[in-house]
């Protein structure tokens, strides 16, 4: 395996920068997962590792090796990208087995990759199926199994499960943070969808317009977000956020809303200052002497958990506790928090405080 380092990275489309001078360490060994909304440059980035997009500026090292101006194949990197891209016509047998005979592999160590590739995957079964006999789950297996016989360096997936169903994917995480486990390998992993990257990252990169917001292990990033467009991006669902007042109240501060109601802040600021208090629907407890009222307007039984969504002054608030309490709809919900679970967040540049 290998490790990669990202030195002042730039990507320029034109006068366009869609990726600005970007640094990021990743270690040998590690599930590194890039995340972000649509247009923030992850998949970008990612071709740039593979070197399926030229490097405008800064340097890309894998291993010990620079390998800015490195075609593709001089990598030793495996991809699996969105579409399965296999042969139709070929058997899985005869899809995996592709890339080591182009290679010029002997047919016998050819034979012992691809059954290697199958246990670990589960899909020894498979072996003489063509793709369209096969579920989109099956086909991501035999993309990731092409991928495998590489014996490459690093592996990169590009949106890998976007095309499956909701229960396949859930699936297919278990079976790729299985495959980082049996292989040891160097993973670089792209999505846009941040229940992916909590539950597989060893680290979590959280893109937005080019630039590297944060970068953590999931709990570090959902517990300590350091501005409000990563707090608001993990979690779901998403964090809320209420304008309010801080002052000073004794040895901490209290933050008042615009309804007058108060919650205790823990931090240590001075002096009044406006700023947004961010709280995770998870947070909230139903405390019939809580200092916050909110208006139900609607209530989602999911089994283990209860959803409800409603108002606190004129804003739209989701709320999420366990179990099944009593609630109604139209009721007026009295809650409160606890302060270690309110995040305080300055009014105009968003960074936590």
């Amino acid at each position: 395996m290998a490790a990669i380092q990202l030195k002042n990275i730039r990507k320029r489309y034109g006068d366009l920068d869609v990726i600005h001078q970007l640094d990021l360490a990743i270690n040998d060994g590690e599930f590194i997962v890039v995340v972000g909304p649509s247009g923030c440059g992850k998949s970008t980035l990612l071709r740039m590792i593979a070197g399926l997009e030229t490097i405008s500026g800064g340097q890309l090292v894998i291993g010990e090796k620079v390998a800015n101006d490195l075609p593709p194949q001089k990598r030793n990197i495996a991809m699996v990208f969105q579409t399965y891209a296999l042969f139709p016509h070929m058997t899985v047998e005869e899809n995996i087995a592709f890339g080591p005979q182009v290679r010029g592999e002997s047919k016998e160590e050819t034979k012992e990759k691809v059954l290697r590739a199958a246990d670990v995957l589960n899909i020894r079964t498979l072996l003489g199926r063509r793709p369209a006999e096969l579920s989109g789950g099956q086909r991501q297996r035999v993309a990731m199994g092409r991928s495998i016989v590489r014996n490459s360096d690093v592996f990169l997936f590009d949106e890998p499960l976007s095309n499956l169903d909701a229960h396949l994917r859930v699936e297919m995480r278990t079976e790729i943070k299985a495959l980082h486990q049996s292989l040891n390998a160097t993973i670089v992993y792209v999505t846009h969808d941040q229940i992916e990257a909590m539950t597989m990252a060893s680290r979590i990169v959280i893109m937005n317009s080019g630039r590297i917001e944060q970068v953590g292990p999931p709990t570090e990033l959902y517990d300590r977000p350091v501005n409000k467009f990563v707090a608001g991006f993990l979690g779901s669902p998403a964090m809320n956020f209420i304008p309010a007042r801080l002052s000073e109240n004794g040895k901490h501060q209290k933050a008042t809303l615009k309804d007058n109601s108060h919650l205790a802040v823990q931090l240590d600021t001075k002096g009044e200052t406006n700023v947004t208090l961010g709280i995770r629907p998870e947070a909230f407890l139903i405390d019939p002497n809580g200092p916050l009222r909110m208006h139900v307007e609607v209530i989602e039984p999911t089994g283990a958990e209860t959803l409800v969504y409603g108002y606190i002054t004129d804003l739209p608030v989701r709320c999420v506790f366990k179990g099944r309490p009593a609630i109604d709809l139209g009721q007026t919900l009295a809650l409160n928090v606890d302060s270690e679970n309110v995040h305080v967040f300055d009014e105009s540049s968003g960074v936590r405080l």
